[in-house]
């Protein structure tokens, strides 16, 4: 078996929102992979955070890729002006968007890996079209819109759902889990087939944040 490197996503949702540029220099300095964006618009879920202009100023000021989830009616909308930001990865959720294979090919497109995901109430077999054509794969783990929340245990089984058929089919995604997340159980959430981990309160709230990276990823 190909022993798989596991990335670490620190979500910028658990920082203080008055210190981002640091909030991302914590996570470059401790380790971390990629820094995790939360976009959400107080309509597809009930939260309001950041837009294209957080991406856009957190740019220069980190060497990491910035990984944009669409919590957001309306994904297309965002494309332009996120890859204008400089996102590496965008991803939308398949309950916000009619045409799915359209979207996919806009955010590749403009030089973005694109990115599929799913909330707690959607099968899997909602977004198996677009599997062949993903980049990423978000598996959220909680009901979205605040962070802090506890995993829901029935998810870990789309995630395996998801890892069984990226091995049958030979798809190239990546697999990235969202929330409630801990160090205490995220070994067995890359058991299950993860292969990025997006953390909020389980990083910005640890004492030591590079063991926490390293807990985070198996290490």
């Amino acid at each position: 078996m190909v022993k798989r490197t596991i990335l670490a996503a620190p979500s910028l949702l658990s920082a203080d929102f008055g210190g981002l540029a640091g909030a991302a220099a914590a996570v470059e300095e401790a380790g971390a992979d990629w820094i995790h964006l939360d976009v959400m618009d107080g309509h597809f879920v009930p939260n309001l955070t950041f837009g294209a202009k957080t991406a856009a100023d957190l740019r220069p000021r980190t060497r990491l890729p910035l990984d944009c989830h669409l919590m957001v009616e309306n994904p297309e909308a965002y494309v332009k002006p996120f890859a204008a930001a400089g996102a590496d990865y965008l991803t939308f959720h398949v309950e916000a968007a009619v045409h799915g294979n359209r979207l996919i090919q806009a955010i590749r497109d403009e030089g973005m890996k694109p990115g599929v995901c799913l909330v707690p109430g959607t099968p899997v077999c909602f977004l198996e079209e677009l599997l062949p054509e993903a980049d990423l794969v978000l598996v959220m783990l909680v009901n979205p819109g605040f962070g802090g929340q506890k995993m829901l245990p029935s998810c870990l089984e789309k995630l395996a759902r998801l890892a069984a058929i990226r091995e049958e089919r030979g798809y190239g995604y990546l697999l990235s889990v969202d929330g409630g997340v801990t160090e205490g159980n995220a070994g067995h959430v890359i058991e299950k087939g993860a292969d990025v981990i997006v953390a909020g309160s389980a990083f910005f709230d640890a004492p030591d944040k590079a063991k926490a990276v390293r807990t985070l990823k198996g290490l």
